[in-house]
């Protein structure tokens, strides 16, 4: 069994940037991929990114390539998400995920979700 503890959403202007982490407890955490989903309001949650267990493979939903960056650390298990060039429409609550490849991770066949972080960016 794992558990995965979202932190550091918050309100931020737009062009701005967040940093969120996750921190995952259990032994499943480096042997997962991890990654990130969000769901604003009225909308069905969606996938953001994810990464391998190595952290050598990334996969991006195209509305965040080249302004959102994922990264582990398995010595501290721990998965980030640094979020640059910020939109209104990147608010969302965000959720930390775990499954056993990126591609579960893309096709939302996750085990694990966190609780999800709030992110909300202003005009």
């Amino acid at each position: 069994q794992a558990q995965l503890v979202e932190s550091g959403g918050g309100l931020v202007q737009a062009g701005g940037s967040l940093r969120l982490s996750c921190a995952a407890s259990g032994r499943t955490f480096s042997g997962s991929a991890t990654g990130w989903f969000r769901q604003a309001p009225g909308k069905e949650r969606e996938f953001v990114a994810a990464i391998s267990r190595g952290g050598g493979g990334t996969l991006y939903a195209d509305s965040v390539k080249g302004r959102f960056t994922i990264s582990r650390d398995n010595a501290k298990n721990t998965v980030n998400l640094q979020m640059h060039s910020l939109k209104p429409e990147d608010t969302a609550v965000y959720y930390c995920a775990a499954a056993a490849t990126t591609q579960a991770l893309r096709r939302a066949n996750v085990d694990y979700w966190g609780q999800g972080t709030q992110v909300t960016v202003s005009t």
